[in-house]
């Protein structure tokens, strides 16, 4: 989310504002709305990270939801601060409002941290796991840290990858040789498209499609997602 000057902000004004346009306006966008617990590196209270998922002008209709596993040294120059009480208090909120977490992975460490909540019943143990590559701080992207990462996930976890900047195609294919629940790609995690060539979302989505579709595999609709994801039906 972004505030009026462009900034990432936790607002949750801005949620609310954004997330009513896409269901408001576009009554035949069925995408799944997925909302980030982290989208600030400013300092911030627990609470203040999820307060936007709990408005209920909007409650209802925020699917899922961003989980930062654990805390690290983000990009060399400031900390990312997932606290053990975050953790707990986010997988409560996200029981209570019926959010289906994504967990972001960026290192075993984190894998640990869901095995735990896993195993205290603080969450369902069906779960989704994005797992990130090329973070500073964090795993760095290559095929072999990918491959420990996903033969570390709690078993029977769905997962997807991505790697940052020129990662991002590598990762991309290696995610789906690997048989990968899904793939990630966007402005968030790279802003070239290759060489001196600037990215849009739309492009990054189109080469996915082919890419996919060259794999023998076909894109998901936004209701085989839901299935796949543990995400209840979209309702009218």
């Amino acid at each position: 989310m972004r505030d009026d000057d462009t900034f990432p902000t936790m607002d949750p004004e801005k949620y609310v504002q954004t997330v009513t346009l896409l269901r408001e306006k576009y009554p035949d966008c069925d995408v799944v709305i997925n909302c980030t617990s982290s989208g600030s590196l400013a300092p911030l209270t627990n609470e203040q990270r999820y307060a936007h998922f709990k408005r209920p002008e909007i409650k209802d209709l925020i699917e899922m939801g961003s989980f930062d596993a654990g805390t690290m040294n983000w990009n060399y120059n400031t900390i990312l601060n997932n606290n053990p009480q975050l953790l707990e208090e986010l997988a409560a909120c996200y029981k209570e409002c019926d959010v289906v977490p994504e967990y972001e992975i960026f290192d075993t460490g984190m894998i640990d941290n869901v095995n735990h909540l896993i195993k205290t019943g603080q969450v369902d143990p069906n779960i989704f796991c994005q797992i990130v590559l090329g973070v500073g701080g964090g795993s760095w992207s290559s095929v072999e840290n990918l491959m420990h990462l996903v033969h570390n996930l709690p078993e029977g976890a769905k997962w997807s990858a991505f790697g940052c900047g020129s990662a991002q195609v590598p990762i991309m294919y290696a995610a789906l040789a690997m048989g990968a629940d899904g793939i990630r790609v966007g402005l968030e995690d790279a802003i070239w498209y290759s060489k001196g060539v600037p990215a849009t979302n739309p492009m990054f989505v189109e080469r996915a499609v082919r890419v996919v579709k060259e794999f023998g595999k076909r894109p998901a609709t936004p209701a085989e997602a839901r299935e796949i994801l543990g995400v209840k039906p979209l309702v009218r």
